[in-house]
């Protein structure tokens, strides 16, 4: 069978996202409180239906990671390419970096802070009040319910979607002894892990891709996996030590993705957004969304689920497991794209059936904290320095 072509890689240029990133701090919003959601998106489509004199056609938000920037400098750089008359000149379109509480908190595990909407919040946000007209997410850090007046009508087309093992130690997880300390903040990749060697120890490691690889360096781990697309993205897939297929790690929902939100009935940005849409991307997100959503899955839960469009059949598989890999329950599906929402609310459903009780279900071993780097001695602050 002849599967969908993976995208092509993507040719960013890194450098006016790192000039960015330097001045995040200086450019983070002050709190805004969030207005009436109706009338917040209807005034902000009606202020931003005609741009004032001056200002940006497009205004851009996202998070102020390097990774989050090289995405929003991706989907910049297709905009101009999509509408060249309106978007090519570089003042077109604005990035505007937002500062989300899951940036700021990078000493607990996501399940303790909040799950994934900690990403997405303020961003909303600033779009519902209409500082920004677009919001470029990594769609697996997006709740699978979006705040009532905004909709999400656009994703590029997938990168590859599988894990990275990163290790000086082994050329698999498999490989390494038991007793063997894993940097992941990830119970779906904890629960995968400990139910093919359970002799391995998961700790919370957090950061941006460059800290996880700095302390990986340092032996506060030996080893990590990453989205292999987030390492291609930014062009750094020579840190990668294997890359594993789905039934050594399936990945998340929605891993690989990049998604663009905006306000609902601004059909200015709608209609820039439909010139963007990767139809096959898209069919496949949102089959594996709901799946989660039938699972009532966030980060507290370790779920995986990967859709794919082969020979025109959208074929889907799925798992949920408890933390501590003891009991892991799989499904699949195949049908047409057009089902693609039933197709994945259908095995969520069954899943969640097989599960019982959820809140009992994923009860187990949680992800431990960070240990103290075996150079310095001192444990991390989870920011990628130490504390004292």
């Amino acid at each position: 069978m002849r599967s969908e072509p993976m995208a092509p890689t993507l040719q960013m240029t890194l450098m006016p996202a790192m000039l960015l990133l330097q001045g995040a701090a200086a450019l983070a919003p002050a709190a805004v409180p969030m207005q009436s959601h109706a009338v917040s998106a209807a005034s902000a489509a009606s202020r931003c239906a005609a741009p004032c004199m001056g200002e940006a056609l497009v205004k851009l938000g996202t998070r102020g990671s390097p990774l989050a920037l090289a995405q929003a400098y991706e989907t910049k750089r297709r905009l101009a390419l999509a509408f060249p008359d309106e978007l090519a000149d570089d003042s077109a379109v604005e990035i505007k970096i937002i500062k989300t509480t899951g940036d700021m908190v990078l000493d607990k595990a996501l399940k303790d802070v909040g799950g994934k909407g900690l990403f997405t919040k303020e961003l909303d946000v600033q779009l519902l009040n209409g500082d920004v007209d677009i919001c470029v997410h990594s769609m697996k850090d997006v709740p699978t319910w979006l705040v009532p007046g905004t909709i999400l009508p656009c994703n590029l087309e997938r990168e590859d979607t599988r894990d990275a093992w990163i290790s000086p130690k082994g050329t698999s997880p498999m490989d390494l002894p038991a007793g063997s300390v894993i940097g992941t903040a990830s119970l779906r990749r904890q629960a995968q892990l400990l139910a093919r060697n359970p002799g391995l120890k998961c700790v919370n490691f957090r950061g941006n891709v460059q800290t996880r690889l700095r302390k990986l360096e340092e032996g506060v781990v030996d080893g990590t996996l990453l989205a292999r697309a987030g390492l291609k993205r930014m062009d750094m897939t020579e840190h990668i030590t294997t890359v594993l297929e789905f039934d050594e790690m399936l990945p998340a929902v929605a891993q690989g993705a990049i998604g663009i939100q905006c306000r609902e009935g601004d059909a200015r940005i709608i209609n820039y957004l439909a010139a963007l849409n990767h139809e096959p991307t898209k069919v496949a997100v949102d089959c594996e969304r709901a799946f989660l959503a039938a699972l009532d899955g966030n980060c507290r839960t370790p779920i995986a689920g990967q859709a794919r469009i082969v020979d025109g059949e959208l074929l889907f598989q799925g798992l949920v497991a408890k933390p501590d890999g003891s009991v892991i329950y799989e499904t699949s599906r195949a049908g047409r794209p057009e089902d693609a929402v039933k197709l994945g609310t259908e095995a969520g459903e069954e899943l969640r059936a097989k599960c019982g009780s959820m809140e009992d279900f994923f009860l187990g071993e949680e992800i431990a904290p960070e240990p103290a780097s075996s150079m310095s001695g001192k444990a991390t602050d989870g920011l990628g320095g130490y504390s004292d």
